[in-house]
């Protein structure tokens, strides 16, 4: 051990010399060599913790260690240093170091607790460990010193989960040193010691007097405890005393031991519920309480009260608190005497408490074990003082040498006369003891313990009672030599209170102590007679009334006189001595000489003496018989020989059972009967003969008990004979014991049927007869005894009956035989084994009695040593083998596959017994040689019997090998086993290549081979790499890797069994997959060649690998699910790369192959497959439900679908991730995922299996349930429309089988869906782009970008925040821009987060009129597949004066591969498309969008949807404010001057649209001033005139004078409908031509919300861009002022900007190199659509291939925009304006005759029929529809130039939840509807139109690619979506009164609705399944 040295201030030597070794404290090292005594070249092993042996060499100072002596084994490579110390120091020093790394392990886990105990523990070591090495401690301390250290180690093992360490005597002990029966032993022990703790027999109750608490105390008190027993009515205790001043305290608080006491050995039996503590206190003072204080001081003791508390409420542990008992008096005093009854019996009326706060205090503790040990544990207890309290008489268990002379009376009771007085008398008793001559005997009265003896003792005085009843024990501990002679006195005086407080004595009784033949006072009630006395002098003299008779019993018959007395004495006595005895039997027999007549009595009365009397005098009884027999043998030999026998049996009692040593030392030291050997073997033998005749056993039975003994007293009794002769007789003594024995043979030889008298005296003798052996030994020699033993254990009957009681007892007989010191000899045990293994084996074969027979082959294992090489020791193992062998395997696996028991006993001991019997089978095993495989291999006479041996061992070593059949903390016991498991395997394995290869070939067994192999490889035990350095290191040098081992065994086998590896493929391809797994380079190097041939033999067999590439994929699955991983499956990929991957051997192999492309595919596919299931198993590793689970099941998913197409494991993951989505509360992605499974099944009837969760049932019904539990899911997730589809499918069905119960239920729900639409309010979620970038990112999402759903509420730094707490360790970017390749590979994790705006599908419906905002909002956050991005910037030269010049924007659209919402929150990134937008082109987004608003404003305006007009006014007044301050001169400034136009002669369309929506914006401002002023309060009034005045500025600036045709001809269209506005008004050409329109915005504008950020502009930019979006100053006050058009944002004040753009010029995009100011914030680049403060009015434009809506008849059909054509062809006219600020008047409809009712539902429609496909527009009838049956005209179509079509929702609802995201939207989703048409046709009839996408939109759908994860679209193109569309129901005739049959029903339909095509055009069919919306 490296220490410092004194001399040095270092603590450590840092080498800085040439070849230096550098040294830490606790480096241990080893020497190799000395050079000058000052420098040592040296070996070191640091810390002893390196898995190899990392060897230093290398010089330093010598000063610097501690040399220690040590021996070095296995010198070489391979050495081993054993430090030559003791074994406990070694445990130490290897403990300390290893706890001391899991020590800080603690700490950094925080488990504070286990940390600092830990410490406490290690220093506790330390120091005890300092004193071992000191070498100073005395044999018996140094135990105690190393039994602590021991149970401390045990116990921080136990804490830290390290192993079980095996101990003999505080060392450890060394597997391989013992056999393995052994070691099991000592592990059971210590386990068992652990886990349960035994249970003490002997219980000590600790008593603290504390105080009394009573208010009117005043006087003295004296307190007494003992214990009673209630149901015996009777105390078992002393009484302990304690004295109380007048304060209620101890008077001698300083002497502990008069208020604390130990009421010592109490049993069992007596920690009953019915066991007391009673608690009697008197007071010493006055008669009366409230008298008045006595002239003369006169002290009375008086009863006061009582207090009772059951022992049972310590019962449950070590009570410690203070109790404070209630303190209970009388109601009458001569209730007192068993007031302590009637409290327990709860008595109320007999006692009432003494006062409501009187309380005794106490302190009470139950402690356990030996007294001894109890002192030595509280040595401050017993050292402080502490009284003991005996029990009344002798404790359970007496003790030799036990001296006691206690004589305990009870003052019970009395009847007294009246004495001539009046009243009753208040009586005292005074109690003295005095001897022979009358002499006082001073100190032998005992109240009570803690309190000195007395010379008198005063009775307490009950008030005026003659027939008092005191109850009041005394003990008088008179010794033994005064007893003789010695009486105890009795004085009664009257204690008057009048006549000045005199006691005044009338009467005493006596009683004497012993009688004149030497026997004591009987125990019992004696009436004792009153003698009248009045004078004291008259008692002087004891002489006078000594002579006088004492007891009423006792008198002579004629003295009448004195026995007619009226006046008694009754007391109680009871003596416990162990030198006196009140037995005259017991003294005749002692005095036996002295009448020789009364022997035969005495002899016979023996038997029933009390044995407490008898063990008394034990020797002096012995001597009395052995006198008899030896004087009198031919007379008395019988009787004294039956006296033996009841003594020697008195002793097997557990109460005396401690006086055997007492026999045994008497046999060997006293003992002195020469010839009594001869009439004992005689008695006995004669007794053994009549066995057979005698019809009662039961004294022949007690004789065989007392065997033992009495061959003790033979063979004594002889040898004492042979010293005394010579040895004389001895062949007369053997042939005596011959013929006894031939005797005991015949009589065992008998057999009989179940429990015959003979039978159970045969078990009687067989109890005894082990302890028999040593006795025999000592005068015969060892095979002589062995003989006697074969021969009588041979003897026994061989066929029993099942209920016969003898087998049980001769397996314990042979038990004691193999335990015994006879079998331990190896001269008698080859004499014995032959005998013990035939009873073995008959009960191993009725598999009886096997706790017993487990336990005889421990025992036999045990003697035989693992390193024995000696000729019997082969010889007894070969015996065993062939007899038991087989047997054993049986029975282990009878008991391993047999149920175990219920009961905790019961199952411990079954797991006992087969522990017990595998460490048999292991030993066994370990003992055989080569030899004994060789001959137990020939054993078999054929290979059937060979093959059932090999399959049972096998199945064996497998039971072995599970986990549960050691506890978990043997890992030495499981080594032990692995060791032998694989050297016997080494053996089997050539037998196994012998006998069952070739044609021979058995499949069975070499699978059950290779399963072994494979199971022993993945034991948990065996897994090096998990366990500590020092750990693995010992392992490897005891056993090395056994694993490898088993490795090369596998791959042995395997090479030989040719083309029988066809029967093991695919079978063996998943164990062996699980082995390659184990992070074991030389194992897989052995493995790896395995796969190829198995490759190679599948590919011949059948030409591929599907069997093998479907066995792998089951596997993996399966290694995950069942949580084999682990830490260790971190190394899982690695692991698969190097098998599959670019492993140098196994890619080189299958390159060779004709095989190797599909070989490379399956690697490919496997390697994916990993990747994925890596991914999986490290996202189920957290806690809480959060993305990464979701979508690394979706991935998994997805996998096993589209790649691999495993149905079953695709529906399992379904499943699994429908479980993350109802955990997370994710209901609509839970609906949309269950759905997956759902479009599985069909509407058949078609039987299905139990799978998962669903019962057995029919297709039908399991689809059935889907659609409910769906259905549900998409109610609780507000995706209502979505659940009605589902409502109409399902109905169907029902209505199909005139199921119309459930029909009208489905009907009911589908309305309530419909109700929940239109009332319930719906929050629009925020979407976010992510971008997860490095390859430190699970696969699924390394380099990949998403869009993620938010939740609800969630804004964007909520979500951001959300992301970097699921990863934790990833890095924030701080820009929007496409990172580069670097970050791509960097090995870290970077985010890149900003949020995105939908574009919605269902342009159809978001322009629409007429259809409400509830509606309106599903479809813009639903089924949303591309969503944009908008980024500005400038290019070219930036104009300082007018920034609009260069400012261009940038804008992303992205692509989903599968719409939000879906089976996950987020979806990859299918395609990106990036376009950039002119300045011009930005320009007329910014007005057309805020035109929009604008519009959105004054709708809600007149509406009266807005509470307040404020909206409204900070709109008018940003708008206008801006336009006159030069907001709208600046883009005249940009684009109208000369320059501009010459420059851009393309952008000529541009320019006019641009100066169009100028017009339109200020017509539009006039409007909403109109409308303003009608609606604006009357304090705001100034604020509207000034509005009005600036307007007017406004127009003039613009150059406005009147408003053009074009403009004034359109009226504003509003989406609910304005009062005052006609809806169908015609719009007028603007040209004369009427056939070019002007196009309403630029054709490459792109759809959905324009966002801007100005974060990075100027100030000066940020000003301009705010004047002219028509922003106030104060952007702020804009931000929280304005309304959003969206349907969810939560209040119109807090919406915020869905157009903010970065006017970041391109230059500095991205640049790291930019200072901070010029750089984006973080808050700034993760842009979120409600904070970017530029544009916060501008909703959503669409893309012009969105826009196709039916128009009016009448009104001028607008060719569409083509997505694919250029941009100068995509110009088109715009829709003229057919509305002014004057125009009032409303156009009438044209209604036909056969026009029915329209009908627009809210919600996608239900699908009608397929044939009736949705008419061209070109066909449509000029008569518009009407809008509802109250109404006669209906609104046009077509939407307006300032139409806009939703309204703000105000929603704070909490229980919002589900798919709808909580986080204000981002401002509407849709644009300003396009208006385009078709040239009509007149018709005859009005025809609805439907609402459908143009053609090229349905072309644009159906080139999309497929979600991965949907089932049905894998052939098929993505379905349309469907919408809300306009339906004319013509009238049709009545039904009929019973409906048809559903096919004739349907057929009929489908016929009808052909003709009905012509006439009435018909939607669009809807797709069948939700999940391909």
């Amino acid at each position: 051990d490296c220490i410092p040295s004194e001399r040095l201030k270092e603590y450590v030597f840092r080498a800085t010399v040439p070849h230096g070794l550098s040294l830490e404290i606790g480096d241990t090292v080893q020497i190799l060599e000395k050079c000058e005594g000052k420098k040592i070249l040296m070996l070191l092993y640091r810390n002893l913790l390196f898995d190899s042996c990392i060897l230093w060499k290398g010089i330093f100072p010598a000063c610097y260690i501690h040399l220690k002596n040590a021996n070095v084994k296995n010198k070489g490579q391979f050495e081993t240093v054993i430090p030559t110390e003791d074994s406990v120091i070694t445990e130490m020093t290897s403990t300390l170091r290893d706890w001391g790394t899991m020590w800080k392990q603690l700490y950094v886990k925080n488990e504070g607790d286990l940390f600092h105990r830990l410490w406490h523990v290690m220093n506790e070591i330390l120091d005890l460990r300092r004193q071992v090495l000191v070498g100073h401690l005395t044999h018996d301390r140094m135990k105690d010193v190393k039994q602590h250290i021991t149970a401390r180690l045990d116990w921080g093992n136990e804490q830290l989960g390290l192993d079980l360490v095996p101990r003999k005597e505080f060392s450890m002990v060394d597997p391989d040193e013992i056999s393995v029966t052994e070691l099991y032993k000592l592990m059971e022990h210590r386990h068992r010691k652990k886990e349960t703790p035994v249970q003490a027999s002997t219980h000590h109750l600790f008593v603290q007097m504390k105080s009394l608490m009573c208010s009117n105390l005043g006087e003295e008190l004296e307190v007494f405890f003992s214990l009673f027993d209630s149901k015996e009515s009777r105390p078992i205790s002393e009484r302990f005393f304690v004295r109380l001043n007048k304060n209620g305290l101890p008077k001698s608080p300083e002497k502990t031991e008069r208020q604390t006491t130990l009421f010592v050995d109490l049993g069992n039996n007596d920690l009953r519920k019915d066991v007391y503590i009673t608690v009697h206190i008197i007071r010493i003072g006055r008669m009366g309480a409230g008298e008045k204080k006595n002239v003369n001081n006169v002290q009375y003791r008086r009863p006061f009260g009582c207090a009772v508390i059951s022992i049972a409420d310590l019962l449950t542990g070590d009570c410690k608190d203070d109790q404070i008992l209630k303190v209970y008096t009388c109601n009458t005093e001569n209730e007192w005497y068993q007031i302590h009854e009637n409290i327990i019996r709860k008595l109320n009326a007999r006692y009432n408490l003494t006062g409501s706060n009187t309380g005794l205090a106490v302190s009470l503790q139950l402690f356990h074990g030996d007294l001894e040990q109890i002192r030595r544990e509280y040595m401050v207890l017993f050292t402080r003082g502490v009284a003991i309290t005996k029990k009344l008489g002798f404790s359970d268990i007496i003790m030799p040498g036990e001296m006691r002379n206690d004589l305990y009376i009870t003052l019970e009771k009395g009847e007294f006369e009246k004495g001539g007085k009046s009243v009753a008398r208040n009586i005292e008793i005074t109690v003295y003891v005095l001897d022979g001559d009358g002499q006082l005997l001073k100190n032998y009265i005992s109240a009570g313990s803690a309190e000195p003896p007395l010379s008198e003792f005063h009775s307490f005085v009950l008030y005026h009672n003659n027939s008092p009843r005191w109850s009041e024990p005394l003990k008088l501990p008179i010794p033994v030599d005064l007893f003789r002679g010695s009486h105890v006195r009795f004085e009664f005086r009257h204690c008057s209170t009048k006549e000045k407080g005199e006691k005044k004595l009338f009467g005493f009784s006596f009683v004497p102590l012993m009688q004149e033949d030497g026997r004591t006072l009987p125990d019992g009630t004696h009436e004792l007679i009153v003698h009248k006395c009045e004078e004291n002098a008259n008692l002087q003299d004891s002489a006078r009334y000594l002579k006088l008779s004492f007891s009423k019993a006792g008198l002579p018959g004629n003295n009448q006189a004195v026995k007619i007395t009226k006046e008694s004495f009754w007391i109680t006595s009871f003596l416990c001595s162990t030198k006196l005895t009140q037995n005259g039997d017991m003294l005749d027999l002692l005095k036996w000489r002295a009448h020789p007549e009364r022997i035969a009595d005495s002899l016979s009365k023996l038997k029933e003496i009390d044995g407490s009397e008898i063990v008394k005098f034990l020797q002096d009884t012995l001597d009395t018989l052995f006198g008899i027999l030896d004087e009198n043998a031919q007379r008395f030999g019988l009787k004294v020989f039956d006296c033996l026998v009841h003594i020697i049996n008195l002793l097997q009692d557990s109460k005396f059972q401690h006086f055997k040593p007492v026999m045994d030392t008497y046999i060997e030291s006293h003992f002195a009967g020469t010839l009594s050997y001869r009439d004992l073997i005689k008695v006995l033998k004669w007794y053994v003969d009549r066995i057979i005749e005698a019809e009662h056993h039961d004294h022949i039975q007690q004789v065989l008990k007392a065997a033992e003994y009495i061959f003790k007293y033979i063979v004594q009794s002889r040898r004492l004979f042979s010293l005394a002769t010579g040895g004389q007789n001895e062949e007369e003594f053997r042939c005596c014991i011959h013929e006894l024995f031939m005797s005991i043979r015949f009589f065992l030889s008998q057999e009989s049927k179940g429990s015959s008298p003979v039978t159970q005296t045969q078990a009687v003798f067989l109890k005894t007869f082990p302890a028999v052996y040593c006795e025999l030994l000592k005068l015969f020699n060892i095979r002589e005894v062995a003989n006697f033993v074969r021969d009588t254990l041979g003897s026994l009957p061989a066929v029993t009956h099942v209920d016969c009681p003898l087998e049980a007892v001769k397996l314990q007989c042979i038990a004691k035989t193999v335990e015994s010191q006879l079998y331990t000899n190896s001269e008698s045990r080859c004499i014995l084994l032959p005998v013990v293994l035939h009873h073995l084996n008959m009960h191993l074969q009725e598999q009886k009695d096997l706790v017993m027979c487990a336990r005889i082959l421990s025992s036999m294992f045990s003697l035989i040593k693992k390193d024995s090489t000696e000729t019997s020791v082969t010889e007894e193992i070969d015996m065993i083998v062939e007899s038991l062998l087989g047997i054993l395997l049986r029975t282990i696996l009878e008991i391993t596959n047999r149920p175990q028991p219920a009961g905790t006993a019961l199952r411990l001991q079954f797991q006992d017994v087969t522990g017990e019997f595998v460490a048999c089978l292991l030993a066994l095993l370990r003992q055989m040689t080569d030899k004994h495989y060789q001959q137990l291999l020939e054993s078999f006479s054929n290979k059937e019997d060979l093959r059932d041996f090999l399959l049972q061992i096998f199945t064996v070593f497998r039971i072995l090998i599970r986990q549960e059949m050691f506890p978990k903390d043997w890992t030495v016991m499981r080594l032990v086993t692995n060791n032998v498991i694989i050297t016997t395997v080494l053996y089997l394995s050539d037998a196994l290549r012998k006998n069952f290869l070739n044609e021979n070939f058995d499949y069975k067994v070499w699978d059950s081979y290779f399963y072994l192999s494979v199971i022993f490889i993945n034991q948990p035990c065996l897994q090096l790499e998990m366990f500590s350095p020092s750990k693995k290191k010992k392992i490897l040098e005891k056993y090395g890797d056994m694993r490898v081992m088993m490795g090369c065994e596998i791959f042995s086998m395997w090479q030989n069994l040719g083309e029988h590896k066809l029967n093991f493929i695919p079978a063996m391809i998943g164990p062996f997959l699980e082995v390659t797994l184990v992070p074991q380079p030389d194992l897989r190097n052995v493995m790896i060649p395995i796969f190829h041939d198995m490759m190679d033999w599948e590919q011949r067999r059948s030409g591929s690998f599907k069997q093998v590439e479907a066995k792998l994929i089951d596997k993996l699955d399966s290694l995950m699910s069942e949580g084999k991983g682990d830490e260790t499956y971190r190394e899982l990929f690695n692991s698969i790369i190097p098998l599959f991957g670019p492993y140098p051997s196994l890619l080189k192999k299958i390159e060779r192959e004709t095989w190797r492309e599909s070989g490379i595919s399956l690697i490919a596919t496997v390697t994916r497959l990993m990747e994925r299931l890596l991914d999986y198993r490290d996202c189920m590793k957290v806690g809480e439900v959060d993305g990464k689970k979701i979508g690394c099941t979706v991935s998994l998913l997805n996998f096993y679908k589209t790649e691999l197409n495993k149905e079953e494991m695709y529906i399992r993951y379904i499943h699994k991730l429908y479980d993350l989505h109802l955990k997370a509360q994710n209901y609509t992605e839970a609906a949309y995922t269950l759905l997956l499974y759902d479009e599985l099944l069909e509407w058949s009837e078609r039987p299905l299996r139990e799978f998962l969760n669903y019962p057995m049932q029919t297709e039908w019904q399991r689809k059935e349930y889907l659609h409910l539990t769906i259905i549900q899911n998409f109610d609780r997730g507000k995706c209502w429309e979505n659940g009605i589809i589902l409502c109409r499918e399902l109905a169907d069905q029902y209505e199909t089988y005139y199921d119309y119960r459930n029909l009208s239920k489905m009907r009911m729900m589908e309305a309530s869906l419909y109700d929940k639409i239109m009332d319930q309010q719906r929050l629009e979620p925020e979407f976010f782009r992510v971008g997860f970038y490095g390859k430190k990112f699970p696969f699924f999402l390394r380099n990949k970008e998403f869009v993620c759903r938010g939740h609800d509420y969630e804004r964007l730094e909520a979500f951001q925040q959300r992301m970097l707490n699921e990863f934790p360790h990833a890095i924030a970017m701080q820009h929007v821009n496409q990172p580069d390749e670097t970050i791509f590979q960097a090995e870290a994790q970077y985010l890149q987060i900003y949020a995105v705006s939908p574009i919605p599908d269902s342009q159809d419906v978001l322009q629409r009129d007429g259809v409400p905002d509830n509606i309106k909002s599903f479809y813009k956050v639903n089924h949303i597949w591309k969503f944009r991005y908008d980024r500005p910037f400038h290019k070219g030269a930036k104009d300082k004066e007018n920034e609009f010049k260069s400012l261009w924007v940038e804008r992303t659209t992205l692509t989903l591969v599968q719409s939000l919402p879906g089976i996950s929150r987020w979806f990859e990134v299918e395609k990106r498309e990036v376009v950039e937008m002119s300045p011009l082109e930005n320009a007329i987004e910014v007005i057309e969008n805020k035109n929009l608003q604008l519009r959105t404003l004054i709708t809600q305006c007149q509406a009266r949807q807005m509470q307040n007009i404020n909206p409204l006014t900070m709109c008018l007044n940003g708008v206008i404010d801006a336009a006159v301050n030069g907001g709208l001169a600046r883009y005249q400034e940009a684009f109208f001057i000369k320059d501009y136009i010459v420059n851009h002669p393309e952008d000529g369309e541009k320019i006019g649209r641009l100066r169009e929506l100028m017009f339109e914006q200020a017509h539009i401002l006039e409007y909403g001033l109109a409308v303003h002023e009608k609606f604006v309060p009357q304090d705001m009034r100034p604020l509207h005139k000034k509005l009005v005045d600036q307007f007017h500025l406004m127009k003039s600036s613009l150059g406005i004078q009147d408003f053009p045709a074009y403009v004034r001809a359109s009226p504003i269209h509003f989406t609910n409908g304005s009062p005052r506005i006609c809806r169908n008004s015609v719009p007028n050409a603007i040209s004369p031509e009427g056939a070019r329109l002007t196009s309403r915005r630029s054709p490459l504008s792109y759809p959905a919300v324009n966002r801007y950020s100005s974060s990075s502009l100027s100030s000066q930019a940020s000003n301009e861009v705010s004047n002219i979006t028509g922003q106030s100053e104060s952007s702020d006050e804009v931000f929280n002022m304005q309304p959003s058009p969206s349907t969810s944002s939560l209040s119109s004040t807090h919406s915020a900007s869905p157009n903010v753009t970065s006017s970041a010029p391109s230059s500095a995009r991205g640049s790291p190199l930019l200072s901070d100011k010029q750089k984006h914030s973080r808050d700034n680049f993760c842009l979120s659509p409600r904070e970017r403060p530029c544009s916060a009015i501008y909703p959503n434009q669409v893309e012009p291939t969105q826009r196709m809506l039916s128009h009016p008849p009448g009104e001028n059909c607008l060719p569409r925009s083509d997505p694919n054509l250029a941009a100068p062809e995509k110009v088109v006219n715009p829709t003229p304006s057919s509305w002014s600020l004057d125009s009032g008047k409303e156009a009438n409809s044209q209604v036909t005759e056969c026009v029915g009712k329209l009908v627009s539902p809210p919600v996608p429609p239900r699908p009608q029929h397929q044939g009736s496909p949705a008419r061209n527009i070109r066909s449509l009838s000029p008569v518009a529809t009407p809008r509802s049956p109250q109404k006669s005209s209906a609104q046009s179509f077509t939407p307006s130039p300032t139409e806009c079509h939703t309204s703000g929702l105000v929603s704070n609802s909490p229980g919002l939840s589900g798919s709808y995201s909580s986080g204000i939207s981002t401002l509407s989703r849709c644009s300003v509807s396009e208006t385009s048409g078709a040239e009509t046709q007149p018709s005859d009839h009005l025809l609805t139109t439907s609402v459908s996408s143009g053609s090229d939109e349905l072309i644009r759908r159906e080139i999309k690619t497929p979600p991965p994860y949907s089932v049905y679209e894998r052939s098929n193109s993505r379905r349309p979506v469907p919408l809300p569309h306009s339906l004319s129901v013509p009238i049709n005739s009545d039904p009929p009164a019973l409906p048809p049959k559903p096919h004739q029903l349907r057929s009929n339909k489908l016929e009808n609705d052909g003709k009905r095509c012509e006439q009435v055009s018909r939607p669009r069919p809807l797709p069948r399944k939700v999940s391909q919306l």
